[in-house]
């Protein structure tokens, strides 16, 4: 099974280049914003829960999250394997992931870390907010809000993937296309 984490900060590209990458390799691709964002819209318990986290730019507790990716993997047991995206975030829940990948008899196979400038970022998001009517996208306070989050909260997962050869830097400013390419190259090597 190839599981690759498609890692980086809000704005930094993982939705479009997980399209790629589903395209490519047949890949499942689990985007927790979307998975999210889907339970909010069905109004479920967890979706109402998580909504008060995401309309302050905070994170999802890990136990909600967890629950959520836990019943597509356990639904999903035919696939060649899954895109994290958004997921996991903090290194409990890389842990967490761990734990249950190995319950499947399978494992991550690479973390593939998308780099992207601080500006580029805001600009990105504020850009994606007048497309898609985001509020999350749409508020430059709530969007720096999230990269700082990320900065304090995510960026250790890098540290967690490195020591098991895992982690992967690619370089997110460009074109969709450099940037896919960039991808692809490294995935062939895992």
């Amino acid at each position: 099974m190839l599981n690759i984490v498609l890692f980086g900060p809000p704005g930094a590209g993982k939705g479009t280049q997980a399209e790629f990458l589903i395209e490519s390799y047949g890949l499942i691709h689990l985007s927790t914003g979307e998975i999210l964002r889907n339970e909010i819209a069905a109004g479920s318990e967890l979706g109402l829960e998580a909504k008060k986290f995401m309309d302050k730019g905070e994170l999802v507790p890990d136990q909600l999250v967890v629950k959520m990716i836990e019943a597509i993997l356990e639904s999903r047991r035919e696939a060649k394997g899954f895109i994290f995206d958004g997921f996991p975030r903090t290194v409990d829940q890389a842990k967490a992931l761990d734990a249950m990948l190995e319950k499947h008899g399978t494992g991550i196979s690479g973390m593939l870390s998308l780099e992207v400038e601080k500006q580029e970022l805001i600009n990105r998001l504020l850009s994606r907010g007048k497309v898609s009517g985001r509020v999350d996208d749409q508020n430059q306070k709530v969007i720096e809000n999230r990269i700082q989050v990320y900065g304090e909260k995510t960026l250790p997962l890098i540290e967690y993937y490195k020591p098991q050869g895992k982690h992967f830097g690619i370089d997110g400013m460009g074109s969709i296309e450099e940037i896919a390419g960039r991808l692809k190259e490294v995935i062939e090597k895992l």
